[in-house]
């Protein structure tokens, strides 16, 4: 795993990333597109494990030219990191020594809230809302990372 910092520096402008919301239950896949403007939500992915987590990725990767992963940390609202935070360490630790690409942990404090928020605004009904959260989660991570890279 690399910082964003080491990542910036040496990041190609022309390559898409994937984007993602490691749940404990689910887990939400975005990607960007190549300028790594835009990210959109690609699929929620029901966590069984680490091993079909990394099969499944590695498909996805192929499939969609990715070059570089981002996942998101729950950083608490004070800045320690949680048990969560340790999980999502080990599972991005697991898949950057199962898959050739940078993985960079991007701090996710509020992305769930903020995707289930800006739903609610585009007046998305509670029930698709709840459906598609990890995937938008996902989204927010990746766009607020591409935003940071881009900048």
């Amino acid at each position: 795993m690399i910082t964003i910092e080491d990542f910036k520096i040496k990041h190609s402008n022309k390559v898409r990333f994937i984007g993602l919301d490691l749940g404990s239950k689910r887990i939400g896949v975005s990607i960007c597109d190549e300028r790594q403007s835009i990210a959109t939500p690609f699929k929620t992915i029901n966590k069984t494990n680490t091993n079909e987590l990394i099969d499944e990725l590695k498909i996805i990767i192929k499939d969609n030219n990715i070059g570089g992963i981002i996942v998101g940390n729950p950083v608490n609202m004070d800045g320690s990191l949680g048990r969560s935070a340790q999980s999502v360490n080990d599972v991005a630790s697991n898949i950057s020594k199962s898959i050739d690409l940078p993985v960079i942990l991007w701090d996710e404090r509020l992305s769930t809230v903020g995707a289930f928020n800006l739903s609610s605004l585009l007046d998305v009904n509670v029930s698709k809302r709840v459906k598609t959260i990890d995937q938008n989660a996902a989204a927010f991570i990746l766009q607020g990372a591409i935003d940071y890279l881009n900048n």
